[in-house]
């Protein structure tokens, strides 16, 4: 059952990537084991032309983020290609970022050159895909490059279990240098669920389960249960 709020998770004026990160972080990787389940370990093969990655005989048609070169150690936002003449089609999600990073002051999304390393350059692929509401993302090395592309595909299906929204959480709030609480209740509401804040824990309620998640008083994690239905 989805769930409406009187507070949606949104960019809001001030936010720090930080913040940004913590808000959208966790439905990136969600979106990244869906990918995971329809590829397995299969490479992906890019054809920048046809505007399609393909897992053998799978073509998921694809957007163009941007790249990160390996000798610079700098991310290069596509919308930023004059010098590579990316078809206008293939960078129209890099645009809204773009816009968005214009209209909300974000120096990581307007900026077209960004000293980086790969770690970085995946941060704001996960922000992208969550924001924009895309399925998922791919890191292609090509050549000292590793040119980064969103997905959107119906091929791309959900898996919306307790055990996996419980083991996602705990993994990106464990690896990932971001605000746990906003963290939480951002990738909650995100997955429709019901949130009930408390003082020092918080509530997901996903169908008749839950997931209890205690912080505190600086908002790190100290436990994680669930309770299944």
């Amino acid at each position: 059952m989805k769930a409406k709020f009187e507070k949606p998770v949104q960019i809001e004026n001030g936010d720090s990537f930080k913040v940004i990160l913590s808000k959208y972080g966790a439905l990136a990787l969600d979106k990244q084991e869906n990918l995971s389940d329809l590829i397995g370990e299969t490479p992906g093969e890019l054809d920048i032309e046809k505007g399609i990655i393909s897992f053998d005989d799978k073509q998921l048609p694809i957007q163009i983020l941007g790249f990160f070169s390996q000798d610079s150690k700098q991310w290069s936002w596509a919308w930023d290609n004059e010098d590579i003449g990316f078809e206008d089609s293939l960078i129209q999600s890099a645009r809204q970022m773009k816009a968005i990073g214009d209209e909300f002051d974000i120096p990581e999304f307007k900026t077209p050159v960004i000293n980086a390393d790969i770690n970085d350059c995946h941060a704001l692929a996960m922000t992208t895909i969550s924001i924009l509401n895309l399925d998922a993302y791919y890191a292609v090395p090509e050549e000292g490059l590793v040119i980064f592309v969103a997905i959107e595909s119906d091929l791309v299906e959900e898996n919306d279990s307790v055990q996996k929204f419980r083991n996602t959480f705990a993994i990106f709030q464990q690896n990932f240098k971001i605000y746990p609480k906003i963290a939480f209740e951002s990738y909650t509401k995100l997955k429709g669920y019901i949130f009930k804040p408390h003082e020092n824990f918080a509530v997901a309620k996903i169908g008749e389960s839950r997931i209890i998640v205690g912080f505190t008083e600086r908002g790190n994690v100290t436990h994680i249960q669930m309770l299944l239905e």
